[in-house]
């Protein structure tokens, strides 16, 4: 058994991708997941070459060093939290990273802040602020709805922070973005 870890893989349709190229290599894939590819068997020097080969021109990237396993780790359960997930419970991320990978909070902001030049909260709160102008697109939600389903504490907060992040308020956004779009009869 052997597991990769794969660099911008942080949605389903990646995961669909790689999988592809994996099949197409003849790499039995034992489990995948954002990041993550478990293998069978540990892939011959050949078949990494292939494979990165394969990967790089597709945007993905095979991870080789500790430190940066461990920062797309974190993205990871960062991404799957916010745009994979129905956040029915108020979790606290720092206790959500410990446990999911194995290492302490401290540690793991003080790498993140080093290698990316931001905090982990910054990232956790720019996902959360890109979830939220999805469902904003999508219109299907109103924006308490929004609120609650991202663990907002209040609507006020949700906006407060989005216009500190974009510049605009969410029913700005909103109105922008719809005046961006044209119905199709009209294009």
């Amino acid at each position: 058994m052997s597991v990769l870890f794969i660099k911008n893989m942080v949605c389903n349709r990646c995961i669909m991708v790689v999988q592809s190229e994996m099949d197409k290599l003849g790499l039995a894939v034992e489990h995948i997941k954002l990041g993550e590819v478990t293998l069978e068997k540990e892939p011959t020097a050949r078949e990494r070459t292939a494979l990165e080969g394969a990967l790089v021109p597709l945007g993905f990237q095979l991870i080789d060093d500790k430190k940066s396993r461990i920062i797309e780790q974190i993205k990871n359960v960062i991404i799957e939290l916010v745009h994979h997930q129905d956040n029915d419970a108020k979790t606290n991320l720092s206790d959500v990273l410990s446990e999911k990978l194995h290492h302490d909070y401290n540690y793991l902001s003080n790498l993140f802040s080093e290698v990316e030049s931001t905090t982990i909260e910054k990232y956790f709160i720019a996902q959360k602020i890109e979830k939220v102008k999805e469902l904003l697109v999508y219109d299907e939600l109103s924006l308490s709805e929004i609120a609650f389903r991202l663990n907002y504490s209040s609507v006020a907060y949700l906006s407060n922070q989005f216009k500190k992040v974009t510049g605009l308020t969410p029913s700005h956004f909103k109105q922008i973005n719809e005046e961006k779009r044209k119905p199709l009869d009209q294009v």
